[in-house]
């Protein structure tokens, strides 16, 4: 039931947050000087041939009159149609939307992977040689640009080593598409050489959008295995004979973990944003790049979409973060 609750209690915010983040988006992308339609209308056009586009678009109205179509269009599952494909909002996102998502999945698993199991051994040896070694590493992902950290590994593994690809998602054809992840796909298809290829891809960029967040994870697990360790039933645990490896990792990372996956969460917000610096380093087709061109071609219909797309799974992905919260720790369930 608690659970149940609180998936409730959440949903009942999207729409409000939803909205807040549409008001938001809708005023900034109208108040910028740039001239969307003149810009898709070209150089060439003449002031009448431009008015008619606008009419034509629609962006003669009134701003509010414009923002309540949108979102009754919205409601409707119609995001409009881009400025410059000349393509429906939704197609284009559901064409790279795959691509981002793959990324950044990726990219939080290698985080988790390895920022839990560090901050844990950093914490148990305090103080000592590799203690200090992870602190420079959780230092230096926190103050390292990620566009100089992507030009850096293209640079050793890529034209250097040889050991990776430089950009792009894939060479050569991709796996039949079934779920639109190349990975999965591979998989599903028993495509194993694609798969191969498809993952060397992904090696460099989910590096450079993992540093930070892995960073992120060894400080905040370091805190709080620290913490659990100098709480009674540890020292309970100890003088019954139980073994240190169960201790540490059955009960005192269980304890520990309450913030570190509170932070998981706002990392993939994190995660989301980054991969737009991510995407334009490595030239990768997702979401991030296809926000980057909008915007610099002021295509409001596409920075709208992107906008609602970003919003609603942050959205979910905290909810699931708040559930994962309350099966972890016990005594979110009683209150």
């Amino acid at each position: 039931m608690r659970l149940l609750a609180l998936a409730l209690h959440r949903l009942a915010w999207f729409a409000p947050t939803l909205l807040g983040l549409l008001v938001v988006t809708f005023v900034i992308s109208r108040i910028i000087p740039a001239d969307p339609v003149a810009l898709v209308a070209g150089e060439t056009a003449t002031p009448v041939q431009v008015e008619a586009l606008r009419r034509e678009l629609g962006y003669d109205r009134p701003l509010p009159v414009q923002f309540v179509d949108y979102v009754v269009r919205l409601v409707r599952g119609d995001m409009g149609t881009s400025l410059f494909t000349r393509r429906p909002i939704v197609e284009d996102l559901r064409h790279r939307l795959p691509a981002t998502i793959e990324l950044t999945v990726v990219a939080m698993v290698v985080s988790v992977l390895a920022g839990i199991p560090l901050g844990v051994l950093s914490a148990l040896w305090r103080n000592s040689l590799l203690d200090h070694a992870l602190r420079v590493v959780t230092v230096s992902g926190l103050a390292i640009a990620s566009f100089w950290l992507g030009i850096m590994l293209q640079l050793l593994f890529a034209m250097r080593l040889g050991w990776t690809p430089l950009n792009g998602r894939l060479q050569g054809f991709p796996p039949r598409s079934l779920t639109g992840f190349y990975l999965v796909d591979a998989c599903l298809t028993w495509d194993w050489a694609t798969f191969g290829t498809a993952l060397l891809h992904l090696a460099l960029p989910a590096a450079t959008l993992a540093f930070p967040a892995l960073a992120t994870l060894v400080r905040f697990t370091r805190a709080g295995v620290l913490d659990v360790m100098q709480s009674n039933f540890v020292l309970y645990e100890r003088a019954m004979g139980l073994p240190r490896p169960l201790i540490v990792w059955k009960y005192i990372l269980r304890s520990a973990l309450t913030s570190t996956v509170t932070q998981i969460g706002l990392l993939f917000g994190i995660l989301l944003a980054g991969a737009v610096v991510t995407e334009a380093v490595f030239d990768w087709p997702g979401i991030g790049t296809y926000a980057v061109n909008s915007i610099l071609r002021s295509d409001y219909n596409a920075v709208m979409g992107f906008t609602v797309w970003a919003g609603a799974i942050f959205i979910v992905v905290n909810l699931l973060v708040d559930v994962a919260h309350t099966l972890v720790d016990p005594r979110e369930r009683t209150t």
